[in-house]
């Protein structure tokens, strides 16, 4: 038996995208992780958010219908300029379970500056991205925040 206010989510979508910060500091970093929090534990979304002064690199997992109006919020959102959907596929369990928005300052990123200026994200397959978050969740401990 769940425990109570638990349910089962049958429709469990994980969804991968990237974008270029526009404007990026430390204010607006903690309004996007304070937004995301908020919003994910209102809305039973977990994930993770890799980002450094070049790139966002943001894995949302949760209900389909939750994470599609998550995305189309992020979508909306002028901190991010020339968003790009990498990965959206059906899961069974969820790689961030523990954390509404877990925030990696892109110690985990695999791919350099200038690759990713050299359009390695139009052409990396689906599995390196997950892979990369797969690791930035096995590695994902007190120093980062929830």
């Amino acid at each position: 038996m769940s425990p109570a206010g638990a349910r089962t989510i049958t429709d469990l979508t994980q969804l991968i995208y990237a974008s270029q910060p526009f404007g990026y500091d430390s204010a607006i970093l903690s309004g996007i992780l304070i937004d995301a929090r908020r919003c994910n534990a209102r809305d039973g979304i977990t994930g993770a958010l890799v980002c450094r002064h070049d790139i966002y690199l943001q894995l949302l997992e949760g209900p389909n219908e939750k994470v599609d109006a998550a995305y189309s919020r992020i979508c909306r959102d002028d901190r991010h300029a020339g968003i790009n959907k990498l990965v959206s596929r059906t899961v069974n369990s969820r790689m961030f379970g523990d954390w509404a928005m877990l925030h990696d300052p892109a110690k985990s990123l695999i791919w350099t500056q200038a690759e990713i200026s050299a359009g390695i994200l139009e052409r990396i397959p689906q599995a390196d991205v997950i892979g990369m978050f797969e690791s930035v969740s096995e590695n994902a401990g007190p120093e980062h925040s929830k």
